[in-house]
């Protein structure tokens, strides 16, 4: 089961992959330019991947509803129509960040991003295990 995790930002989209259940890769994140743009280059991921589930990170607390309206409105535009969960993504960037140290600088490519992603999707595996 092919399995992919979205952190949704203003200028990136980090994404991860895991094809066995078991080991989350971060991928190259989809850069946004716009909307349209972002969701047409999401949707040909997650077709040339053959996902079978998106797990997508929300941030929580009333500070962040405006942007957990603009992530579920992002995912409206995506023509994916398998299984699609939304799990917490809090301090998903810290953790990121912190298991990057020394791996690779900070810098604005999106690769955080992707980490982020990956902690997300993690996150959503140990769940599912403890089920």
């Amino acid at each position: 089961m092919i399995i992919a995790a979205l952190d949704i930002g203003l200028k990136r989209i980090g994404v991860a992959l895991c094809l066995n259940d078991k080991v989350v890769i971060p991928q190259t994140p989809i850069l946004r330019k716009n909307r349209l743009q972002a969701s047409v280059d999401t949707d040909a991921f997650l077709k040339e991947w053959n996902v079978e589930t998106l797990v997508v990170g929300l941030p929580k607390g009333s500070s962040k509803d405006e942007m957990e309206r603009r992530i579920k409105h992002f995912i409206s535009l995506l023509k994916y129509e398998r299984e699609i969960v939304f799990i917490d993504e809090d301090f998903s960037s810290c953790e990121a960040k912190e298991l990057a140290k020394g791996v690779f600088k900070q810098k604005k490519d999106g690769k955080s991003d992707s980490m982020s992603a990956a902690v997300i999707l993690n996150r959503y595996l140990d769940a599912i295990k403890k089920d």
